[in-house]
């Protein structure tokens, strides 16, 4: 499941359980519309309960990134396990963004300079 928010050029996601097409049915045109408002735009991901994607979700998420790498100016993602932080090092080298890995403590202080305009509820 994904909560979304969103303030001018900047999008905020908690994910929890497993992402399927249903969530990207909704994040997908979002960050497409911010794109094609904004030109770059800033992205706050965090997990919770995080347990992955299915197969297509993942599919479509690594299309999205490269096909908008250009169009990512910074990104923010807060997780709980190591294979969170992985996954962030994995993106760096097809992104120019500007890509931190926060753990819940140092999300708390510091949130990548992307803290939601209202709380995301946890």
């Amino acid at each position: 499941m994904i909560q979304i928010e969103e303030n001018i050029d900047k999008i905020y996601m908690v994910a929890t359980g497993k992402l399927d097409d249903t969530d990207y049915d909704k994040m997908l045109p979002l960050l497409w519309q911010k794109i094609e408002q904004h030109e770059q735009i800033s992205w706050y991901f965090e997990m919770q309960d995080f347990e992955g994607w299915s197969a297509s979700a993942l599919w479509r998420d690594a299309k999205f990134d490269l096909k908008n790498k250009e169009h990512l100016k910074k990104v923010a993602i807060v997780g709980q396990k190591k294979w969170h932080e992985l996954m962030t090092d994995i993106m760096k080298p097809f992104t120019d963004a500007d890509i931190r890995y926060f753990d819940e403590e140092e999300a708390e202080a510091e949130r990548g300079g992307l803290e939601p305009p209202v709380p995301i509820q946890r």
